[in-house]
């Protein structure tokens, strides 16, 4: 970075700093969040949570609000004992930072490699369709924002299920539409810019509705839909965004 930009830079943080919000990644105290995301009509006509143009971003380190909500959740909420094994699909780098550090028993991380694009060395090549992991192995699993990209969604949320242990957690979240009861999802399409205009974005293939509870339950999760937005208004959650903390039943077979 130039000695200009980093000027700038610091004079951006300097005109947002404020004790409004403050990001649990950098530290970064600030009185109101950067704008983010993409202003479509259909996520503003579907009132898709979880995407859509918003004041979401930390000026210093350009966390989101899905971020620090899984943060919230995972270090705050459930400080999960050292003996936790887990598996994170498709890690946001500044949230396996940090649970990298905790020396879980297990923490797996996996992504399905696109060429073009580069992995940090602790992501494995991975197929969510496929996890090369056997069943009942770990007693958490964190997917965000991922279910989406997926047009067998729920062979996805079945894997998930399977290599969970009887009483294991999945974290689970996808945008979804506030006023939609149905998802809506077409795979003949396959234009990124007509994507880009049904769903919100040009790798997603369908808009979560309402019944997205219904789709994990037929995998056979139980589904807990919580909101934590009220405790963690400092870190700039959307106060509309529920947490789909889905767990596998004890007695399975």
């Amino acid at each position: 970075m130039s000695i200009l930009n980093r000027l700038k830079n610091k004079i951006k943080l300097y005109s947002h700093a404020g004790t409004t919000y403050h990001c649990p990644f950098c530290g970064y105290d600030s009185k109101d969040l950067e704008i983010v995301g993409h202003d479509l009509p259909v996520l503003r006509e579907k009132h898709v949570i979880g995407g859509g143009r918003r004041a979401a971003g930390c000026y210093r380190c350009h966390s989101r609000d899905r971020e620090r909500l899984l943060y919230a959740f995972i270090v705050e909420e459930l400080k999960l004992p050292k003996e936790t094994s887990i598996l994170h699909i498709a890690p946001e780098p500044k949230l396996s930072n940090i649970l990298l550090k905790q020396n879980f028993k297990e923490y797996i991380c996996g992504d399905l490699f696109t060429i073009g694009y580069e992995y940090p060395d602790y992501v494995q090549n991975m197929n969510v369709l496929d996890i090369p992991y056997e069943d009942n192995h770990f007693d958490l699993v964190i997917c965000n924002h991922v279910l989406e990209h997926i047009p067998e969604d729920t062979k996805a949320m079945g894997e998930i299920f399977r290599v969970l242990k009887p009483h294991g957690k999945a974290i689970l979240q996808v945008p979804i539409s506030a006023n939609n009861q149905v998802t809506h999802e077409d795979f003949t399409i396959t234009d990124k810019y007509k994507r880009e205009e049904l769903f919100g974005q040009f790798d997603h293939v369908r808009i979560y509705g309402q019944d997205y509870i219904t789709r994990l339950e037929s995998v056979g999760f139980i589904v807990h839909r919580i909101n934590i937005s009220d405790q963690y208004k400092k870190f700039g959650v959307n106060p509309e965004e529920d947490l789909f903390f889905c767990e596998k039943p004890g007695n399975h077979h």
